[in-house]
């Protein structure tokens, strides 16, 4: 082990003590308790299926707080009325969950901080841990007491795309890419370029994960549950990261600001120091034409006719076959 990262372990070791952003079912229970509010950041259907009690929801916030077309927050006053309605107020004592390592459930709690929230944390594990407990669930609609936000974007959370690709120029930033390894190599285009930020690391979110691959095996029925989302030990975490060095300041980006704010936050309990979201992300970076990218591949805008038309076709198929008497 790199003599570094033998000692970054140590130091989590005698830094057991402090407070982290990622808990555990019992100090959830033990928030709930003391009174702590919970926000239940997965959609509203899953929402109704089954919360825990007393839980809030504004949906999807990577919808509900966001411009649909920019993926960008919505106006600052904006935020306040949906925050507010939902009685979200950052300084309270806040616990977010939802599935298992889901990424809204970081970005939710990402919200929070940016705009000063100093006791929220992510309950990783989420409902499925407290199924799991066989804990008590309801569908019972939970009424939110409504509070006045005016709120105040706090500084060194978030980080603009002016500042990131000024940050190109200074040898004591680095950047860590969290989409996947096709995204970083241009493979797989979901903006106007693919392709990445000159010289950022590659580390798929997912790595964060006991296992990385658990997604593919629930789809294709290799794995029965999601406890392959938990989240891997701290000395493990360290050794994902160790081409990271903790003393500079780390910009960390995915495709808009959501699997990014998992990684950070896993980051910031590891004791990282300086570590800021790209909001925007590779969505914003792509659209800003002069900034530099490596593996950079364009969309083929002129394909895009014939494509969106094989579509159609094809989804005319499917809803002639399915209509057809059995």
């Amino acid at each position: 082990m790199k003599r570094w990262l033998l000692g970054f372990v140590l130091s989590l070791a005698a830094a057991g003590a402090m407070a982290q952003t990622i808990v555990d079912l019992d100090f959830v229970k033990q928030a709930i308790a003391r009174g702590a509010l919970l926000w239940d950041a997965r959609d509203e259907e899953a929402f109704a299926k089954g919360h825990i009690a007393g839980a809030v929801n504004i949906g999807d916030p990577t919808l509900s707080l966001r411009n649909s077309l920019t993926e960008d927050y919505l106006p600052t006053a904006d935020l306040e009325k949906v925050l507010g309605g939902a009685g979200l107020d950052p300084s309270r004592e806040i616990i977010v969950y939802g599935d298992r390592g889901l990424p809204s459930v970081y970005f939710a709690h990402l919200t929070l901080r940016y705009f000063g929230a100093a006791n929220a944390r992510v309950f990783h594990d989420g409902i499925d841990a407290w199924r799991a407990a066989a804990l008590a669930v309801t569908n019972a609609p939970t009424k939110p007491k409504a509070v006045a936000l005016k709120l105040k974007p706090q500084p060194g959370v978030l980080i603009e795309s002016k500042d990131v690709v000024a940050a190109l120029k200074r040898t004591d930033v680095q950047m860590l890419d969290v989409r996947t390894v096709k995204e970083f190599k241009g493979e797989d285009i979901r903006a106007i370029r693919g392709g990445h930020i000159p010289a950022a690391i590659n580390v798929p979110f997912e790595q964060n994960w006991v296992d990385p691959d658990t997604r593919s095996k629930l789809r294709s029925g290799a794995a029965k549950d999601s406890s392959g989302m938990s989240l891997k030990s701290r000395a493990d975490l360290a050794k994902v990261y160790e081409k990271l060095d903790p003393a500079k300041e780390l910009i960390v980006y995915c495709q808009s600001g959501n699997r990014a704010a998992q990684s950070a936050a896993v980051l910031a309990d590891l004791g990282y120091k300086n570590v800021r979201v790209y909001d925007s992300s590779w969505l914003g970076y792509s659209s800003w034409l002069s900034a530099p990218a490596e593996d950079e591949v364009w969309t083929n805008f002129g394909s895009l006719p014939a494509t969106i038309k094989g579509l159609e076709n094809r989804f005319g198929e499917l809803e002639r076959a399915a209509a057809k008497p059995r």
